[in-house]
């Protein structure tokens, strides 16, 4: 029997190798994704109308992939379905995430963040005239939220409170909260039918609240915080570990649909439409995406702050040191705060 040199014998392996090349498939077939219906979630409805996680998914190898939908307001429903693994990615306000992950650190459901979303501001809009600052609101107002304690909106109308009447006071108008999806409080207040007569509200609504001449603003959270990071996308940690292959596919998805959205902002205004099946005047959705104060990107922007106030008010235990904390290593060298 002849006897192989070394090098005829590592050329042998490769060329069996290369005869058993087969694609990658994909760690899982099904990909549960949820999002609201403000427009910070647009990037989520562009890949929805695109179907850009499938294309990105076959593109790495993953093999044919099955993305499931979901729209769902309000942190407190949102952390409901992760906890109770009925979605794989949701998107969610800041603050909402930071609270489930502060309560499922270390154990098996410990959520992640794979990307932020938008940066923008939202509006505390209302039609009482009485009311011009958060110092006028009495026991009898109530302010619609998507969901109490949780949401974006009603974090950081706790932020606000802080920095009005301290932070011993933050919670000091959560009793008036009252946890409605942005487009059923948006339909409540501008009735003028129900006790909503403000709605701490997210683009478009907000917009769309102050065409009508007997609403007025009383706060931006731009005059709050700034113009930080608002929405996130957030996973188990078991999920990305075992499918690391679907995460790089989701974040190239959103970061072709977030060049989409800068570069053809009618398609932007049509994937809008279809994804929230809202009924929107094209010229509003035109004029909020052209506004400066909104922004896409994977990066996070400002995450820290929103969980420095957190542990101050002593809503989470443990005050994340970094914002690499927060997020997958897939962004950590992008330059996020």
């Amino acid at each position: 029997m002849r006897t192989l040199t070394r090098r005829q014998t590592i050329l042998a392996v490769t060329a069996a190798a290369a005869m058993d090349v087969r694609p990658v498939r994909a760690e899982t077939g099904r990909l549960r994704v949820s999002y609201g219906y403000s427009t910070g979630y647009l990037p989520l409805m562009v890949m929805r109308d695109q179907g850009l996680i499938e294309k990105h998914a076959a593109k790495l190898g993953l093999g044919s992939v099955q993305v499931e939908w979901q729209v769902l307001d309000g942190g407190n429903n949102i952390n409901d379905a992760m906890l109770a693994g009925a979605l794989d990615i949701a998107g969610i306000g800041i603050p909402g995430y930071l609270v489930l992950r502060d309560r499922t650190l270390g154990k098996k459901q410990e959520m992640t963040s794979v990307s932020a979303l938008n940066a923008g501001a939202l509006w505390l809009n209302t039609i009482d005239p009485r009311i011009k600052s958060l110092t006028d609101y009495t026991a009898n107002d109530r302010i619609a939220v998507p969901g109490i304690k949780t949401s974006y909106a009603a974090v950081v109308l706790e932020m606000a409170a802080a920095k009005t009447f301290g932070i011993e006071n933050y919670a000091k108008l959560d009793p008036l909260t009252v946890g409605l999806p942005h487009p059923d409080a948006y339909a409540a207040m501008m009735s003028g039918k129900t006790e909503i007569k403000s709605h701490f509200a997210s683009p478009p609504f907000s917009y769309q609240e102050l065409r009508n001449p007997s609403v007025h603003r009383v706060l931006t959270t731009a005059d709050v915080i700034g113009l930080l990071t608002i929405l996130l996308n957030m996973t188990q940690k078991q999920f990305a570990a075992a499918n690391p292959g679907m995460i790089k596919a989701f974040l190239a998805a959103q970061e072709e649909a977030n060049a989409f959205i800068a570069s053809d902002q009618e398609g932007a205004v049509t994937a809008y439409a279809k994804g929230s099946k809202l009924k929107m005047p094209r010229a509003d959705m035109l004029e909020i995406l052209a506004d400066k104060e909104s922004s896409y990107s994977i990066v996070p922007k400002g995450s820290l702050v929103y969980a420095s106030f957190l542990a101050r008010a002593g809503v989470v235990k443990a005050k994340p040191a970094a914002w690499t904390d927060l997020f997958l290593p897939d962004i950590h060298g992008q330059g996020g705060s």
